[in-house]
């Protein structure tokens, strides 16, 4: 089928809570291709998802190997890949006996998280969750309520109680939400969806030392920052912080559905059997994909690469930001987790480099955010510096110039 029938399909069959304006139907590597055969460097990744890259060897025969073998035995039973992944985990963490449940999405795994926050307040009477405003955690209803976006909650009241809001990278603000009813703190290394916010440097150890000093819990979400995406394993060894749980998704298993939560021995054993439950949680084929994984970062040094090729494109890209000040304030993020923060609308620029082969995602508004996979190359990425500067040499006559302000591109170690 070619894109105008793939669109008119799901516009009768699927309900519209997307808008997508192009239909991929292949990918390898950092490259995928649409029903016209159309070529795109894609730095979106499924949304930091696609870790590895499209179709990596590796995990593809990984999961053609389970599919052959077993795919589903549910939780009833024990099955090999599940402990050998949350083995993994454990030890990638640094946090010792730490232990796993394993779920399907990021949403799912935050659930988790507030659960496990709440059973463990539920003898003090404390229940009530700290995030930050401009987070993101998840679509379902409390989820959705942790979320500090007021535009992504409205209409779907009334939402769970027990959520208060602080601000990012300012600690007395957090100490001033906390109160007798508060059991703990959720946060993002690096707030992806709210602009590719990355925490200060101080702001996630003073969070720890402000969590041992209240007896709250710091719970860290992970679903996009995790997977090396940010140079670590998780986006909180970047601040030599270990938090007492943290979630897991997208890239956990590099397009696969699976999520994680991963708890520290002080919560490790808190869930019991009937306080939680899933059906298609970590079965021996989403295992599987996930073990592939994390052997093609370890073994393939994606981590380096990772701090290395992002590096690499963020220089190119304040090279950029330096050319259009008028209208480009700065970069930020950390490793492969990039924003240009613009200080007009970033969808013009994301549809003219979509126009010249490249994808990158528009968000928080002015924010182009850039994902290209772990094993990106240099050459991937001086493509994706060349497209992206002329879509913005484009774009310079185009655009209302605003007043010049200096390029900010300093960038999260």
């Amino acid at each position: 089928m070619n894109t105008q029938e793939i669109a008119k399909l799901q516009n009768e069959h699927l309900m519209p809570t997307y808008a997508p304006g192009i239909a991929l139907v292949e990918g390898t590597g950092t490259f995928v291709w649409d029903a016209e055969g159309n070529e795109y460097l894609d730095f979106v990744s499924g949304i930091a998802v696609t870790n590895i890259g499209h179709c990596h060897p590796k995990m593809v025969q990984a999961v053609q190997d389970q599919v052959e073998t077993l795919v589903h035995v549910s939780n009833l039973y024990y099955n090999e890949k599940q402990p050998q992944l949350a083995k993994a985990l454990a030890e990638y963490s640094g946090m010792p006996g730490a232990k796993c449940f394993f779920c399907n999405s990021g949403a799912e795994a935050n659930e988790g998280l507030i659960k496990l926050a709440r059973l463990w307040g539920s003898d003090k009477s404390k229940y009530e969750i700290i995030t930050m405003r401009q987070s993101f955690h998840g679509r379902t209803l409390a989820t959705l309520a942790a979320t500090g976006q007021e535009k992504v909650q409205t209409g779907f009241g009334p939402l769970p109680e027990g959520f208060v809001y602080a601000n990012f990278n300012d600690l007395q603000s957090v100490e001033d939400a906390i109160s007798s009813r508060t059991a703990a703190v959720l946060v993002e290394a690096l707030q992806a969806e709210g602009g590719v916010n990355p925490a200060e440097p101080e702001f996630l150890p003073g969070l720890r030392k402000l969590c041992d000093e209240k007896g709250l819990l710091l719970l860290c979400d992970e679903v996009q920052c995790g997977m090396g995406r940010t140079g670590k394993w998780f986006g909180f060894q970047s601040y030599d912080v270990q938090p007492d749980a943290f979630s897991l998704a997208k890239g956990l298993g590099n397009g696969f559905p699976i999520g994680a939560m991963v708890a520290g021995k002080k919560l490790a054993d808190i869930f019991q059997p009937g306080h939680h439950a899933t059906t298609f949680g970590g079965t021996p084929l989403a295992c599987a994909a996930a073990l592939s994984v994390i052997e093609v970062i370890e073994e393939d040094e994606l981590l380096s690469n990772t701090m290395m090729m992002g590096a690499y494109l963020v220089e190119g890209l304040c090279e950029i930001a330096m050319k259009h000040k008028k209208w480009i304030s700065g970069v930020r993020g950390l490793g492969l987790l990039l924003g240009i923060v613009l200080d007009v609308p970033a969808a013009p620029l994301q549809k003219k480099v979509q126009e010249k082969g490249m994808l990158a995602l528009a968000t928080a508004g002015n924010v182009l955010r850039l994902l290209p996979p772990l094993n990106v190359s240099q050459e991937e990425i001086d493509q994706a510096l060349r497209l992206i500067g002329e879509a913005c040499a484009e774009l310079h006559d185009e655009m209302a110039a605003q007043s010049p302000t200096p390029c900010q591109c300093g960038v999260g170690e």
